[in-house]
């Protein structure tokens, strides 16, 4: 992951649940093999958080959901400071251009 500001963040972790086209479950406390990460690995990130992405059919498009689960309120709020809303939001919009553009070349 990049921020605005050009820093790179390593957003390593551990996927919980995976269902094709359905929902996508993550974990940044873990690494592969459900391991807990080290705490020294993890010193740059002031919180742990569990991220869920679910996808529902919704006529010609598809009902995307983001959830992400906070271990405490102090957590929550670092995250908001951090500029959450506005960070997955442009994520969002950068998925939707990803799915036009492919949609665009296929009908070529």
């Amino acid at each position: 992951m990049c921020g605005p500001d050009g820093k790179e963040f390593a957003n390593i972790g551990c996927y919980l649940e995976i269902l094709e086209k359905e929902r996508l479950v993550w974990r940044g406390a873990l690494g592969p093999g459900y391991r807990p990460r080290p705490a020294a690995a993890m010193a740059d990130q002031p919180f742990q958080m569990t991220a869920v992405i679910s996808l529902e059919s919704r006529g010609n498009g598809t009902k995307y959901t983001a959830l992400v689960i906070h271990g405490d309120e102090e957590s929550r709020k670092k995250h908001e400071q951090m500029g959450f809303h506005e960070g997955w939001g442009k994520a969002l919009d950068q998925l939707v251009a990803m799915i036009q553009d492919t949609i665009s070349r296929a009908a070529r």
